[in-house]
């Protein structure tokens, strides 16, 4: 058998950035038993031949994100990557990569903006929703709760394939998770019942298919009656990623900023960035710029 463990201990190529230090659990910061519970996964899931060796989405840094989210523990990540794999076939991900199209994207931002803007001070892609926004009626005049979930899921799909790879090239190390922001400002009671079902679905997808994406999450706008709704959402979500999200009331602004520098935060959040059309439709960040100031390279997360 082939060691990795060298491999698995060492950077990944392209670093730029000379302060660069990987997280723990990461490439190039592994203990010798994350790299050896490493090995022994990549190894079984070869030989069950479920892992492809030179697919793109097969990698080490895909495989840690599974051992992470199971805390280093083989069998319940091998079991969570296998159900995944199952779960792309019966969701037909490869066919919503190839073919799925959303048509309806600015009637649907109308009523329930979710987006990717720019990105962070340590380089994540930031993500957006508006949840106090939400017109359900307009919503579901425009598109249906199926198709709200397959376009999640190609997000998904391009944060991993395109946004994090972009992100990783412009800030000159790998970025492997995002930046969260929902605003619940004038959030209704009675819409987020009637939208909870769609909700638990995309929260049961991010959580179970693409773990540990989330960096930084910030709720912000919470209402007197977000604790009943937070009631409702907290049980879906792992202790690790609750210990993630940050539930601010109307005072966000210097806590955003200090995360988000001004000239990539939207006007409506305190920043200065009003992007032509606005900011929800422009999709502007790193991912966006046809070859990077770094030579176009693009690092392994």
């Amino acid at each position: 058998m082939t060691s990795i463990s060298a491999s698995a201990s060492a950077l990944p190529e392209g670093i730029t950035d000379p302060n660069y230090k990987p997280l723990p659990g990461r490439l190039g910061n592994l203990t010798i038993p994350q790299q050896h519970a490493l090995e022994k996964m990549k190894k079984e899931l070869i030989a069950e031949e479920i892992y492809i060796e030179g697919e793109q989405r097969m990698s080490d840094a895909t495989l840690l994100r599974f051992l992470r989210a199971r805390k280093f523990d083989v069998p319940k990540a091998k079991e969570m990557f296998i159900n995944h794999e199952k779960w792309r076939k019966d969701f037909g991900v490869d066919d919503i990569v190839q073919n799925f199209e959303f048509p309806e994207h600015r009637e649907v931002d109308k009523y329930y903006p979710q987006y990717y803007h720019k990105n962070d001070k340590e380089g994540r892609p930031v993500y957006i929703e508006r949840l106090g926004l939400l017109d359900l009626n307009a919503l579901y005049a425009a598109t249906t709760q199926e198709r709200q979930l397959k376009r999640f899921v190609l997000e998904y799909e391009k944060f991993l394939t395109e946004r994090l790879p972009a992100c990783s090239a412009a800030a000159g190390h790998p970025v492997e998770t995002s930046c969260t922001i929902m605003d619940l400002k004038n959030v209704s009671l009675s819409n987020f019942y009637r939208v909870k079902d769609y909700v638990m679905q995309a929260s049961k997808i991010g959580q179970d298919q693409y773990p540990e994406c989330m960096g930084k999450f910030y709720i912000i706008n919470a209402p007197f009656l977000f604790s009943t709704v937070w009631s409702f959402i907290k049980p879906w979500l792992d202790e690790v990623t609750v210990a993630k999200i940050d539930i601010i009331g109307s005072g966000y602004k210097d806590k955003l900023l200090a995360q988000i520098a001004a000239d990539d935060l939207p006007k409506e959040f305190g920043g200065n960035c009003s992007c032509p059309g606005g900011c929800s439709l422009s999709d502007a960040g790193p991912w966006n710029i046809v070859e990077s100031e770094r030579g176009g390279k693009v690092l392994s997360a």
